[in-house]
């Protein structure tokens, strides 16, 4: 049997496929290795953000995530929604561009379709933070007032699938006007007006206490000796002797008057035996 011509059947028909997939597919491999990277645990290497980068191209000094630039322009520079060379188009935040995204308008070719110079939009060889330079962006907007656009995706070489919302563009003309700052008025302080003083006390004054009694001088406390429990002891052991040695007393018969009560015999009963 002769085998060889089976032998490069399959290769020549792997090589037809790989040069047969799209450009779609792709653009979703590099996207599945980017989250296969972040679901298992690895560190991405840093990489250039699109604020800093818009900043640095307009001029626009504006801090902060690209989600607040809109708000913070308000007052400080020109806003719109017509596409101007220099400007930044603010991007509205979604589930999928949390944080949003700004772009500087390198060019405006027409009325719906301008040139972009952005950072981290696309990825470019499987790195995220890549800069590009006068990448296609198209108003898909009904009305035409660049409230959606599609913007060119690098793997797929073409414009984008997705219509992103747009707030508008940020205009770099003139000079920022400074962040108003609040101020608090503060009330003067009151003048201080000296108390009027006199060099004698008034009538009236003398008069009330005319009549008071003199202050009564301090007497000083006299000191009276303290008995000491030592002094004490002789005392109460000679009151224990005498109780001790004293001869018992013999009762004497009280006999109760006419008038009195048996409770007054037995109280005088009872004095008498200790009289």
């Amino acid at each position: 049997m002769n085998c060889r011509p089976h032998l490069f059947v399959l290769p020549l028909a792997a090589v037809a496929a790989s040069l047969a997939v799209s450009p779609l597919v792709a653009a979703q491999a590099q996207v599945a290795a980017g989250a296969s990277a972040a679901s298992s645990g690895s560190e991405l290497p840093p990489y250039l953000q699109c604020v800093p980068y818009a900043r640095e191209v307009s001029g626009i000094d504006i801090y902060g995530d690209a989600h607040t630039w809109w708000d913070q322009a308000e007052g400080r520079f020109e806003r719109g929604h017509t596409p101007r060379e220099g400007a930044v188009m603010a991007f509205i935040p979604t589930g999928n561009m949390q944080l949003g995204h700004v772009a500087a308008v390198a060019k405006v070719i027409d009325s719906r379709t301008v040139l972009l110079d952005h950072a981290n939009w696309s990825p470019i060889n499987g790195r995220r933070g890549q800069i590009e330079r006068n990448v296609k962006a198209v108003d898909v907007s009904p009305n035409n007032d660049w409230s959606q656009v599609r913007v060119w995706y690098y793997p797929l070489q073409a414009l984008g699938t997705t219509p992103w919302p747009v707030q508008g563009f940020i205009y770099p003309d003139g000079k920022a006007k400074p962040r108003t700052q609040q101020r608090f008025a503060q009330a003067a302080p009151a003048p201080v007006r000296p108390q009027p003083t006199r060099e004698e006390p008034s009538r009236a004054f003398l008069a009330a206490f005319a009549d008071a009694p003199p202050a009564r001088a301090p007497q000083a406390r006299t000191s009276q000796p303290r008995v000491t429990q030592a002094a004490y002891r002789p005392a109460q052991a000679a009151t224990q002797a005498s109780y001790a040695t004293a001869r018992p007393l013999t009762p004497r018969r009280v006999q109760a008057s006419a008038g009195r009560s048996g409770g007054d015999a037995v109280v005088e009963r009872a004095v008498a035996l200790y009289d």
